[in-house]
């Protein structure tokens, strides 16, 4: 009798990528990739010293089972921008948790901007990520993550199946931010003010590794104009946004322009928006 393997395992992509600094040019200079995971070649639209990549999931979409692994690595004084190619889906499961798991590493004076479109999650799915960064003294990091719980155009709602979250960034052995989140699928938690409030979207955004002053928490509230909920909370050498709305669009033009003034303020940066983005 046949069967097939890959849909009782799942499939377990795997991505590792090193960056360094080369006279002032980041470079990609390891690159090892496993099905359904693959990275395009790396691009510079604003020079060489800032390394763009663009993640593939080949499969189109995360099933209950799969296993997708990040091992990142910027070198010292690297400058890396990677963001995916599309919007991550993560289908609905017959039981088995799907599963994402990134480690980040960022050597003295490096940083590197985290950039993933949304992922999107159908009634049912059963999905746990964790990120994990250690941040060298002098390094910085900036990323986001964006959440859709079921497919809003369709009516769809996250009525089944379950969501977790695990973010920890630690530097020198200190830990700078420890964020655990659980979400069940249910009816009473999509609607409750401790839950969804009825919103489909959730965002978060965490700049770390430079102190950032006053002034510009000031400018990044003044840049939350929403109409879904919008907060921002300090952190030592760095800040925390936060979204719960109901449009990808919104929470992605506060996030962009959140991003965009941190690149004018610390590294005197023009604006570069990832041109997969516009496609």
């Amino acid at each position: 009798m046949g069967f097939n393997l890959q849909a009782i395992k799942g499939w377990h992509g795997k991505l590792d990528l090193v960056y360094a600094d080369r006279s002032n040019s980041t470079q990609l200079i390891y690159n090892h990739q496993q099905a359904p995971l693959k990275v395009q070649r790396p691009f510079y639209p604003e020079g060489e010293k800032v390394c763009h990549s663009v993640i593939l999931h080949t499969a189109g979409g995360v099933v209950g089972g799969d296993r997708l692994s990040y091992n990142l690595h910027l070198q010292p004084n690297a400058q890396a921008l990677i963001t995916t190619a599309a919007a991550g889906k993560v289908y609905r499961s017959e039981g088995l948790q799907a599963r994402q798991t990134i480690e980040i590493k960022i050597d003295a004076g490096a940083c590197l901007e985290w950039l993933p479109q949304e992922t999107i999650l159908f009634n049912g799915a059963i999905y746990r990520q964790d990120l994990r960064v250690e941040l060298a003294t002098g390094a910085n990091f900036l990323g986001w993550e964006i959440t859709r719980f079921g497919r809003s155009a369709r009516g769809e709602k996250f009525y089944q199946g379950e969501w977790r979250s695990h973010t920890e960034i630690w530097q020198q052995g200190v830990p700078l931010w420890i964020d655990r989140q659980w979400l069940p699928g249910n009816e009473a938690v999509f609607h409750s003010p401790h839950g969804l409030a009825g919103q489909p979207i959730v965002g978060s955004l965490v700049w770390l590794g430079s102190a950032v002053s006053t002034e510009i928490i000031a400018k990044v509230r003044n840049l939350g104009n929403t109409q879904g909920e919008a907060g921002v909370t300090s952190l030592e050498n760095g800040f925390l946004c936060r979204y719960r709305g109901a449009s990808t669009s919104e929470v992605r033009n506060w996030f962009t322009s959140v991003w965009q003034l941190l690149r004018v303020e610390f590294f005197s940066r023009g604006k570069c928006i990832p041109r997969v983005w516009q496609t």
